[in-house]
């Protein structure tokens, strides 16, 4: 995932799709989110900033302190779904 956290600190739309299954989903605190919506959202529009706290499940799972100007900055989980190589689905929420 360390490819998914680096294209997000670079605000780098092309690395972070590139990253992705063309159908990835995801979903924010338990409720499913358009990702190109959400991604323009909470990433891209508002220089969003990770910061790995810990790693788990094989590098799959992800806490991290999580900043953007929309929010400020939060500790959050990730959860990764992998297939071929690129993240299928992602989860994130609160920590």
């Amino acid at each position: 995932m360390q490819e998914f956290v680096d294209a997000l600190n670079a605000n780098d739309q092309d690395r972070f799709f590139a990253v992705l299954a063309d159908d990835a989903t995801m979903s924010d605190d338990g409720v499913e989110r358009n990702l190109a919506q959400w991604s323009e959202s909470e990433i891209f529009g508002s220089n969003a900033r990770m910061q790995i706290e810990s790693i788990g499940d094989s590098g799959t799972e992800l806490v991290a302190d999580y900043t953007n100007s929309r929010w400020g900055s939060m500790r959050t989980s990730w959860r990764f779904v992998v297939h071929a190589g690129r993240v299928s689905r992602f989860e994130t929420g609160q920590a």
